[in-house]
Parts: structure tokens; sequence; C-alpha cells
């Protein structure tokens, strides 16, 4: 059964700053299936900003409420889910993930996530004195996680909507 057969959702994973969200929204379009960002589900359900949740309930508490966000998200079906970048790193998170959809990984370098996230205040974990050093051991320690999970791996620093549609397309005619 493909993806299009059962409209299974279509994850995006990857670094803070890759293009998630962008491609992800870009993508339901043209699929014609609902946009979620479970960064921004999170905030709805909250009532309040990531960086707030950061510093109130510490990385833990937001981990729990977004491994509950997964859970939700990976029971409906027909979302492009635009995932936080650590959202890997639970085990329960990368097993809905797995059995609820296709799960593209954006493997960007780090130059260009340096780039995209240099100003951006609402990245809590790049709060610290060398923003560079932090995504470097971010990368380090989620890129076996991505891979893992991941369905199709999409690399290089100007990944297109347009390219990864069609090399999606191309695996929903595989499977």
């Amino acid at each position: 059964m493909s993806i299009a057969d059962d409209k299974r959702n279509v994850y995006l994973v990857g670094l803070m700053g890759a293009g998630k969200t962008t491609l992800a929204r870009a993508l339901a379009k043209r699929l014609a299936y609902v946009f979620v960002d479970s960064d921004h589900e999170i905030e709805a359900r909250t009532g309040v900003s990531l960086p707030t949740i950061f510093e109130i309930e510490g990385e833990e508490g937001f981990r729990r409420r977004e491994a509950q966000v997964i859970a939700d998200l990976a029971r409906m079906r027909g979302q492009v889910v635009a995932t936080g970048g650590g959202a890997v790193l639970r085990p329960e998170n990368r097993e809905n993930l797995q059995a609820s959809g296709f799960v593209i990984y954006l493997d960007v370098p780090l130059k260009t996530l340096c780039e995209r996230t240099r100003h951006d205040k609402n990245r809590p974990l790049l709060q610290v004195s060398d923003p560079r050093r932090k995504l470097a051991e971010l990368h380090t320690q989620r890129d076996p996680l991505y891979r893992s999970i991941a369905d199709l791996v999409v690399s290089g620093g100007r990944i297109t909507a347009q390219s990864v549609f069609q090399l999606l397309l191309k695996e929903m005619r595989k499977s």
C-alpha cells in the first residue's frame, strides 16, 4: 500500500534550520494534505512559546510534551508534519513516526544551518556562546537517529520543495 493509497502521514525530520516547516507546508499543499508543525502545535496547546516552556520546564518537560503531540499526530492520517529537530531523541517518537508515515530526513550542511538560525531567538538550544559548535554537537548526536528512521534522505543546502516533492512522488510509486 502506498502513501497515496492510505494517506499515510509524511514527516520531515532534521536539525533546526533545515527547512522542515517551509518544505512541509509546500508538500502539504501539493499532496492536498493538512500541514502541521509539531512545535507550533505544542505552543498552541500550552498557550506559551517554546522558550518559555524550556525556561519553566526545561528540555525534559518540553520533550514530554513533544512526545504526546507526536503520539497524537501519529493516530491521524493525511498530514505533512514538520517535526521539531529533537523529536527523534525519544524511542517512542521514532517508533510512532516510522509506524504511521513516510519519514524524510533533510540533511543540510552546518554552514547553511548556522546562516539560517543565527538571529533566531526562538531556538532555546542555540542560546549559547557558540551556536555553531552546538549545532555540530546536535548533528553528531542526531544524524544517526534521523537516518535510522528515514525512508528518504535528501542532502544539500539548496533543497527545494519541488525537488523533495519529485523525490517523494518517485518513492510513493515504489511503495
